[in-house]
């Protein structure tokens, strides 16, 4: 794989979150101000754009300037943290021009810890992380097994959608979420779901 396989992947990105607009924009409506469907849509397009408009085969700094492009685009408290993943990202893969799965791994990793240190958010706080974090563990052990891409992908997508899911089970800790205190528990969280999404997009993107 090289940067030409991170152009499908963002692409993947930017069409999951423009077919799936009007679902977080429904999520959101009831814990947030209901404009994360508009901030993801419009973030990952902007993501991709600028991916497309790179010249090079880095694919550090494509990442890294597809971050920029997305932080500019969408200056949210969502969109920065997802920009934040893909800078975060960017640096780790720093001159890399071939990727293998175990890169793939690393960069949802580095995405991961982009948006928490962002974020200042932890496991189980019911945010974004508790959707992505199922799906980089289960990459890890995709790695350590030597699985083909599209099984690492295939199950990192249905650890993400459980992640999803078990937001349920959590009281919200960040955002308008966490005035409702044990009320929270019964929602889906909105930020889950992006994850959950982009696990989709990756699991697509091997197709």
């Amino acid at each position: 794989m090289d940067h030409n396989y991170l152009l499908n992947l963002l692409k993947c990105f930017s069409e999951i979150m423009a077919e799936n607009r009007n679902y977080l924009i429904e999520l959101d409506s009831v814990v947030g101000d209901g404009d994360l469907g508009l901030t993801m849509s419009d973030g990952f397009a902007a993501a991709y754009k600028a991916a497309l408009e790179f010249v090079g085969e880095d694919v550090g700094k494509l990442l890294y300037n597809s971050g920029k492009a997305m932080s500019a685009a969408v200056p949210s408290t969502m969109g920065t943290l997802m920009a934040s993943g893909f800078m975060n990202a960017g640096k780790l893969l720093k001159e890399k021009t071939e990727l293998q799965l175990s890169d793939i791994y690393e960069l949802f990793r580095a995405y991961m810890d982009g948006v928490s240190a962002r974020g200042k958010a932890k496991i189980g706080d019911k945010t974004f992380l508790d959707g992505f974090y199922p799906a980089v563990e289960s990459l890890q052990t995709s790695v350590q097994n030597e699985e083909s891409l599209v099984s690492a992908a295939q199950k990192a997508s249905a650890a993400a959608e459980q992640g999803f899911h078990n937001t349920t089970t959590m009281i919200a800790i960040h955002g308008r979420a966490a005035t409702r205190g044990e009320a929270s528990r019964t929602l889906l969280d909105p930020g889950a779901a992006v994850a959950m999404l982009m696990m989709k997009a990756f699991e697509k993107s091997t197709k």
